[in-house]
């Protein structure tokens, strides 16, 4: 599990597809991520997050919090 301002999320491994995949937990909405690294997950994560609290803040709307 990794952590970001708050968010955490999971992260599982698709051998078939040779990429890392992962989803934000404890939250009503859907924010996934995908790489092919630790550190590329690690940074698509934060990206996701940045992305759904600027997404959020554009549409006047709170954030869900875990």
């Amino acid at each position: 599990m990794i952590t970001y301002k708050g968010y955490n999320a999971s992260i599982e491994v698709d051998l078939e597809a040779e990429i890392l995949f992962g989803r934000v937990l404890d939250i009503n909405d859907v924010v996934t991520f995908k790489a092919k690294t630790v550190e590329e997950a690690r940074q698509e994560f934060q990206s996701s997050i940045d992305d759904y609290l600027e997404f959020c803040k554009e549409l006047g709307q709170e954030p869900d919090k875990p």
